[in-house]
């Protein structure tokens, strides 16, 4: 399409200076104090995934009281629209609205004399959601922009994190939205060092065997489920991953029984299969499968009475994908790193980015301005001194892609 053809010159500078984008870059430095109190008032509304409806309901208030229109779709995403005229095509900035872990009370949210903040998810993704309420306000109160050829839309997606597999953004890349959704800019935590432009693949799977179960004495000699499934874990770690493409895996959950004294009728472990290929990925599958197989076996080989029987069955899948290096959304995001002297790197990861890429929609994920870490724990921290050239940088990239001729009406 068009929209694969790599600009021949990128103007940042000039970009950057029209009324509209300029007065909207200030404001981005002089409202630190405004976007910290909405970060932290964001984060302390609980959003753990598949339960991220009060945070959305907050979200949408937001953008209705910025002046946007704004929406909950049927799987829980948050869109907001400049107006309710607004038409495409668009260029869509996303942030997840859910979290590993949720603050139990808005206390668990709390701000260090040094200035950070500390609680679940005020890196993954406060800082995201943050963001895009800054993009939404910033754009109302400055001056209108000019020569626009598509408009933002900014969405609060649900289901990224764990098993929520990437929910929403599924739900989004095949609703009538997205035929009209030219680039997907991705905000995904804090920092400026990376461009993620591969998505990480992974598929899971929950591991189960059953059993008749029984006591521990009387019954000795039935099947034992976790047995089996020790063996199983056992079989499939032995898999060693020699060369590329690069490739992980993890069993990260078991559990199953009763009591010590009591054989169990059910175990089960959740697996975790990471590639940088799809292709890899598939064999792993089938390795797991054959460790499976060849612990059903060997426990039923042992058994004296009652057998185990197993299943598997896969609970998540992100599809690995990777963005063209022609394609105009780097060209950009290389070019206003170099106009604002940031130094970043092409990365692979695995983020909401992975379901367009995967559909050949043009994505990229990037961090928000800021730095943070212990994502995913209750120590996780962010600081948002420098955040304000995150969202610089941000505004800069959409700025350039409502510009781009090769997505606009003109387009066509």
């Amino acid at each position: 399409m068009a929209a694969n053809l790599v600009p021949a010159a990128v103007p940042v500078a000039d970009v950057a200076q029209m009324r509209g984008v300029r007065e909207c870059l200030q404001w981005f430095t002089r409202e630190k104090q405004w976007i910290n109190e909405i970060h932290l008032e964001a984060c302390r509304i609980p959003a753990p995934t598949f339960l991220e409806q009060q945070r959305a309901e907050w979200m949408a208030a937001q953008f209705r009281a910025f002046g946007w229109k704004s929406l909950i779709d049927r799987a829980g995403n948050v869109i907001a629209f400049l107006g309710e005229k607004s038409r495409g095509p668009y260029v869509a900035v996303t942030a997840h609205l859910d979290t590993v872990l949720a603050p139990r009370a808005k206390d668990d949210i709390t701000v260090s004399p040094d200035g950070k903040f500390h609680g679940p998810g005020v890196s993954d993704n406060g800082s995201g959601l943050a963001a895009l309420l800054a993009l939404a306000r910033a754009i109302r109160v400055s001056p209108g922009m000019e020569d626009l050829r598509a408009e933002p839309v900014l969405i609060g997606n649900v289901g990224e994190e764990g098993e929520g597999n990437l929910t929403g953004m599924r739900w989004l890349c095949r609703s009538d939205l997205a035929k009209e959704i030219a680039t997907f800019l991705v905000l995904d935590g804090a920092a400026t060092d990376h461009i993620t432009t591969r998505g990480l693949g992974s598929r899971r799977f929950e591991v189960t065997f059953t059993g008749p179960g029984g006591h521990s004495w009387s019954d000795y000699g039935v099947g034992n489920p976790v047995h089996a499934l020790s063996r199983a874990v056992a079989f499939f770690s032995d898999v060693r991953l020699n060369g590329g493409p690069r490739s992980s895996f993890n069993v990260g959950l078991i559990d199953g029984g009763t009591s010590i004294n009591s054989i169990p009728s059910l175990a089960r472990a959740k697996v975790d299969i990471r590639s940088e290929s799809n292709e890899k990925m598939e064999e792993l599958v089938g390795l797991l499968n054959a460790a499976v197989e060849r612990a059903q076996e060997q426990e039923n080989q042992r058994a004296t009475g009652g057998k185990v029987a197993a299943k598997i069955k896969e609970i998540g899948e992100r599809p690995a994908a990777e963005l063209g290096e022609q394609t105009p959304v780097l060209h950009y995001v290389r070019a206003v790193d170099a106009y604002l002297g940031i130094r970043s790197r092409l990365d692979c990861s695995s983020t909401d980015a992975n379901i367009p890429l995967s559909l050949g929609i043009p994505a990229v994920s990037i961090g928000a301005g800021g730095q943070g870490g212990g994502a995913h724990t209750l120590k996780e921290w962010y600081n948002p001194e420098g955040r304000d050239l995150g969202l610089k940088r941000v505004f800069l990239i959409l700025s350039l892609l409502l510009r781009d001729a090769q997505i606009g009406p003109s387009a066509a």
